[in-house]
């Protein structure tokens, strides 16, 4: 299969030097990147900004806004036959971008946000237009299952990885596979690499081409 997975943070600049993001590493993305192309898979990987380098052998697209990112995913995702979405996107963005850097003036600076666009979401959508699956990630602190499930729904997803905070940049990880009955069917407490490999296993047993009916 050929597999479009997005990693990494995204970045919205405030000015010239200046960007909202989060501590995202890219850690998980990348392996599954890696799982992807050991178990035989064609990889397109869609990054934001991390420390990491990309996996020998996949197809790599570096971005670094959410708008960037998801005209590269929606340019790619016609030629692919899943997706994995790991990306920690930036769910807003200043309105307006201030030119040069902002000087300080003693007085508070108000901000304006407005929503970055969905990309899990469309990409989801794309299911209609013959996409055969989507995989998610839902980093949730509070209600976790319940907010996974409703994500889970909501962007049209095959399967959704529940993780929690506590993974930011670490190499280990605690996770559940939730699929479209909405139950966990899978729960794995490992390294992230180890992880990965299990996701890619479970994807080839449940979303692969034997499973959905291909040729």
């Amino acid at each position: 299969m050929r597999i479009l997975i997005t990693a990494g943070p995204t970045r919205e600049y405030l000015d010239q030097v200046r960007f909202l993001s989060n501590a995202s590493s890219g850690k998980m993305g990348y392996a599954l990147a890696q799982a992807a192309l050991a178990a035989g898979h064609t990889v397109v990987l869609v990054s934001g900004p991390t420390a990491l380098a990309p996996p020998p052998g996949c197809n790599f697209h570096a971005v670094e806004t959410t708008d960037e990112m998801y005209e590269t995913c929606l340019t790619l995702v016609s030629k692919c036959d899943g997706v994995i979405g790991t990306a920690a996107v930036c769910d807003y963005r200043p309105r307006e971008r201030f030119s040069g850097k902002i000087a300080k003036t003693g007085k508070p600076l108000f901000v304006e946000l407005v929503e970055t666009p969905d990309i899990l979401a469309e990409l989801g959508r794309r299911k209609a237009d013959g996409l055969p699956w989507i995989v998610g990630f839902a980093l949730e602190a509070d209600n976790a299952r319940e907010n996974a499930r409703r994500k889970l729904a909501a962007k049209h997803c095959d399967a959704i990885v529940l993780n929690h905070p506590q993974a930011i940049g670490s190499d280990a990880n605690r996770v559940e596979l939730i699929d479209q009955s909405g139950a966990p069917v899978a729960t794995w407490e490992a390294e992230k690499t180890e992880i990965a490999r299990n996701i890619i296993a479970w994807i080839d047993a449940n979303l692969g081409p034997c499973r959905l009916g291909a040729p």
